[in-house]
C-alpha cells in the first residue's frame, strides 16, 4: 500500500470509528432521556428541559443530543413544537426497562427497522416460491405459537422458528444469512416484545398472532404484495408496541 492509500485508509478508519462512537453515545443519551420519561421524572405533556440544560446534565454535545431526540421522535415518544421545544407525547410501559437488557433499547429499535426491510421482501418472494414442504414448516411453527399462547408460555423460540421458516421459503440463502447475522439482536427484540405482551390482555396476544396469520395467509395465496405489507406491518407494529403507554 502506498503512502497516499495508507493515509486515506487511516482517515476512513478514523471517520468510521468517530461515527460509531457518536452513535453509541447518542444511544446512551437516548436511553437516559427515555428512562426519565418511563420513570415519570418528565411527565406526559411536559416540556423537556432545554437542549442547553440536557447537554450540561448529560455532558454531551448538541449534535449528539439531537441525534438522541430524533430517535425519540421517530419512536413517537416525544414531539417537537416549532418555537417551543420538545414535549413528552407518551410514557412507555415501565416494564420496558425491566425486560430490556441495559443499553439495548436503541439497538432493538434499529433491529426492527432492519427486519422490516429484509423480512418484508423475503415474505414477498416466499409467496411466489413456497413449496408444500415450506407451508408444512410454516404451519407447524404457527401451531406451536398457538400452543404457547394457550398455555401462557413466552414463545420466543416458536416465534423465531416461524420467521425463519418464512425466510427459508424465499429460497434465497442471502435472506437467511442476513437474519442469522443479527440473530442475537432479533431474539432480544422478540423476548422483549413477547414479555411485554404477556403483561397485557389476552386480546393483545391474539392481535399479534393475528398478524402472523395474515402473513401466512398471503404467502399461501401467493400474494407477494400482501405478504410484504403484512410482514412489514407486523414488524413495524412490534416496534411501536415496545413503547405502548400504560
Amino acid at each position: 500500500m502506498n503512502e497516499q492509500n495508507r493515509t486515506n485508509a487511516e482517515l476512513s478508519s478514523k471517520t468510521a470509528n468517530t461515527r460509531f462512537s457518536d452513535r453509541t453515545l447518542a444511544d446512551r443519551v437516548y436511553e437516559s432521556v427515555l428512562s426519565k420519561i418511563v420513570n415519570g421524572e418528565i411527565a406526559v405533556g411536559s416540556k423537556l428541559p432545554t437542549e442547553h440544560q440536557l447537554c450540561d446534565e448529560l455532558r454531551v454535545s448538541r449534535p449528539i443530543l439531537r441525534q438522541a431526540l430524533k430517535q425519540l421522535k421517530a419512536d413517537d415518544v416525544i414531539v417537537s413544537r416549532q418555537g417551543s421545544g420538545s414535549y413528552v407525547k407518551r410514557r412507555p410501559d415501565g416494564a420496558v426497562l425491566d425486560f430490556a437488557p441495559v443499553g439495548s433499547i436503541a439497538d432493538i429499535q434499529r433491529t426492527f427497522e432492519f427486519r422490516s426491510a429484509i423480512e418484508g421482501e423475503a415474505a414477498a418472494i416466499a409467496a411466489q416460491r413456497r413449496t408444500s414442504e415450506d407451508l408444512k414448516a410454516i404451519d407447524a411453527a404457527i401451531a406451536e405459537l398457538d400452543h404457547c399462547i394457550r398455555t401462557g408460555q413466552l414463545g420466543v423460540d416458536a416465534d423465531e422458528v416461524l420467521h425463519d421458516a418464512i425466510c427459508k421459503a424465499a429460497d434465497n440463502h442471502y435472506f437467511v444469512a442476513a437474519r442469522n447475522s443479527m440473530k442475537a439482536n432479533i431474539l432480544t427484540g422478540m423476548s422483549l416484545t413477547r414479555n411485554l405482551s404477556l403483561t397485557k390482555t389476552q386480546a393483545r396476544l391474539e392481535l399479534v398472532q393475528g398478524e402472523h396469520y395474515d402473513i401466512v395467509a398471503a404467502i399461501r395465496a401467493k400474494d407477494s404484495d400482501a405478504a410484504n405489507k403484512a410482514m412489514r406491518a407486523h414488524i413495524d407494529n412490534a416496534r411501536r408496541r415496545v413503547f405502548d403507554g400504560d
